[in-house]
């Protein structure tokens, strides 16, 4: 009987996942602890600031198309420790730097080695859970994000205190390049994994994962471009680009701007904004377990995909634009209480990313991830820099908050009139769609592509 059981590998490999995405988001985040200290030594101002937060978003934006493509293409498995281990060496390596330039460089590198993360986060999940199981999965991933740095902040400014700003890049670095190694040894595919038995690939079959049907895609040998460009022109994916970009401005000004906040605009001390800061990470934590298991209830209860997928989402971030009313207290314990409530908000909101598992076609998972990837994140470039433009010219951050809460609103009305049905993307359906507008010439050049890919 123990032998028709079903096993639960696909739980091992989430926490593998989970801890990947931990390991990613310290050393996306360890600069926003360095930089009150940094500073001084390197005589930056907001707007500098603003640029060397932003850094790290210019290249990974850019690297997510073909992060997902490579990833589609090689797997989850190489793919994801290669990505590891480069982009913690270049973590490392800003512990040495000396000058605004290399440590600009250093994080432009890190952006590149990092945009495989939610593709590889995306396909897994894709892969090994059922569909009614995502949202769970999706946001046990996406806690990864919150947890590491709520467990961790007060590590690294303690460290930075101690030690000096410099071994904050040390310690993230070295960390990375372990994980990189453990995740090479352990993860696997479910094609591919020797724990897993016939009853759990099974039940991954009937509960509509993409098992067997990713493998398939390794085997192009050409970046397909046009297939690429039907998604950008799918309306779905057009609201999930546009709302994913205007709902991370806030988990942005977490992953930035916050530390500086606390210590320059509400005069807290190392210790106390590295203890402080932690808190709005574990509002954050619980706000994304608490959507995606909100998600998978009510697809259990009947709820269309939409319904779902959608209530967390603008549930969430109707609530974001209270982080304002932090302007009208002088009391940092209610500022505390404000901002963790906000990003509670904003954790619940984060649930969007199962919807990229709902609509993604078959064999492109990893692009399609890497493609809303590419959209949202340039709210990194954006959000940072804007931010340090309002507080050179306002000298207080009120304003900023402001245009954070404008953008939640905007992603509220992506989701609600933009989006529409939720419903996996058939590329060959719009292919055929589009031959069918076509001339004779295009129509003979779609099928050579097809052809080729």
């Amino acid at each position: 009987m123990s032998a028709l059981r079903p096993t639960r590998v696909r739980y091992w490999m989430l926490l593998l996942v989970f801890v990947g995405t931990v390991v990613n988001y310290l050393d996306r985040a360890n600069l926003a602890v360095a930089a009150p200290l940094m500073k001084n030594e390197f005589g930056l101002g907001p707007v500098e600031l603003g640029f060397i937060f932003s850094a790290y978003s210019w290249t990974y934006v850019i690297a997510n198309i073909p992060g997902g493509w490579v990833v589609d293409r090689f797997g989850s498995r190489v793919m994801y420790a290669c990505a590891i281990f480069i982009w913690s060496a270049f973590t490392f390596a800003q512990g040495f730097a000396g000058r605004f330039a290399t440590l600009f460089g250093l994080r432009l590198g890190v952006g590149v080695a990092e945009a495989p993360t939610f593709p590889v986060n995306n396909r897994v999940v894709s892969i090994w859970f059922a569909q009614h199981e995502r949202g769970f999965a999706t946001s046990v991933y996406l806690v990864g994000q919150y947890v590491g740095m709520a467990a961790l902040t007060p590590l690294l400014f303690w460290i930075a205190h101690r030690f000096g700003w410099r071994e904050i890049f040390l310690f993230t670095g070295a960390l990375g390049i372990v994980w990189a190694a453990v995740w090479y040894a352990m993860y696997r595919d479910p094609e591919h994994s020797r724990c897993v038995n016939a009853a759990e690939l099974d039940y991954l079959r009937e509960g509509g994962a993409l098992i067997d049907r990713q493998t398939g895609t390794r085997q192009h040998h050409a970046f397909p471009w046009r297939k690429l460009g039907v998604l950008f022109r799918n309306r779905q994916i057009i609201a999930i680009c546009a709302g994913k970009f205007a709902s991370l401005s806030s988990l942005y000004f977490f992953l930035t701007w916050f530390p500086t906040y606390l210590i320059s605009e509400r005069h807290m001390t190392i210790l106390k904004a590295g203890s402080a800061s932690a808190v709005p990470f574990v509002a954050a934590s619980v706000g994304v377990v608490a959507g995606g298991l909100l998600s998978d209830w009510l697809l259990r209860r009947g709820a269309s995909v939409a319904t779902a997928r959608k209530t967390p989402i603008m549930t969430g971030l109707l609530l974001v634009p209270t982080m304002t009313l932090a302007v009208l207290t002088d009391t940092n314990w209610i500022v505390i209480a404000i901002m963790s409530f906000a990003f509670f908000a904003q954790g619940v909101a984060s649930a969007s990313w199962s919807l990229v598992a709902d609509i993604a076609p078959e064999g492109m998972v990893g692009i399609t991830g890497g493609a809303v990837n590419f959209a949202g994140n340039l709210s990194g470039i954006v959000t940072p820099i804007a931010i340090g433009f309002i507080v050179r010219a306002t000298g207080s951050f009120g304003w900023a908050l402001g245009l954070i809460s404008l953008f939640a609103i905007i992603a509220v009305l992506c989701y609600t009139f933009l989006l529409g049905e939720v419903k996996r993307i058939e590329i060959g359906d719009e292919r055929r769609n589009a031959t069918d507008n076509a001339g004779p010439r295009d129509a003979a050049r779609d099928s050579a592509d097809e052809t080729r890919v």
